[in-house]
């Protein structure tokens, strides 16, 4: 099913497991990542929100991805998981944005970057915003907690970086993560301890 004309926004953050600053953000993301792939999974809060008249407010979704060394290069894996607290309705809009069918920026996702796409399920999402600290979690798929860079001008926010290409907005605050755990749609990464990479920002989204 194809979503209608949808608009949505809230707060998105992720984790990823390359080093801090994950050089996608600055190389448009034409270098190599840290490791041999990029793991990732980018969490969206929708605050407010619709498709047509179905209201999206107040649930929230997760696209997982693995890229080779250069994320450019596509032939990604790719995944979705929708709260599972939606409506039978909102379950299928959802799934449709996520997935790529109803446009958007997943949809220039899928089409341009995806080689394996490996479905949508559906979970109980833990989010937790506290300052600048990012919880979030599907428990029996993915956990990640960050925290971001505070800047040295004792303003009390963190570091940014401005104008980038990133498909959840163009500005980004930078974070690192506490910890990083990936369990689900084939794949596994358990991370701690490290500061690897994250970032959160507000999103608005429509197609």
């Amino acid at each position: 099913m194809a979503a209608p004309a949808w608009e949505i926004s809230g707060q998105y953050m992720e984790s990823c497991n390359c080093d801090y600053l994950c050089p996608c953000i600055f190389t448009n993301p034409q270098g190599p990542v840290t490791h041999d792939h990029c793991t990732a999974v980018l969490v969206f809060r929708i605050d407010e929100g619709h498709a047509g008249v179905t209201k999206l407010s107040g649930l929230s979704f997760a696209m997982v991805i693995r890229s080779g060394k250069v994320m450019a290069d596509g032939n990604w894996i790719y995944a979705g998981i929708v709260d599972e607290r939606a409506s039978p309705i909102q379950r299928q809009i959802l799934a449709s944005i996520v997935g790529g069918d109803a446009g958007g920026p997943p949809g220039m996702i899928r089409a341009a970057l995806v080689k394996d796409f490996r479905g949508v399920r559906y979970g109980h999402f833990d989010i937790a915003l506290e300052g600048h600290k990012r919880r979030a979690a599907v428990p029996g798929v993915f956990e990640f907690e960050i925290e971001g860079v505070l800047s040295r001008n004792k303003s009390g926010d963190p570091l940014y970086i401005d104008n980038s290409a990133h498909p959840a907005g163009k500005r980004l605050a930078l974070a690192r993560a506490k910890e990083f755990h990936l369990h689900g749609f084939g794949l596994d990464l358990d991370l701690a301890g490290i500061g690897n990479n994250g970032h959160f920002a507000p999103f608005k989204w429509a197609a």
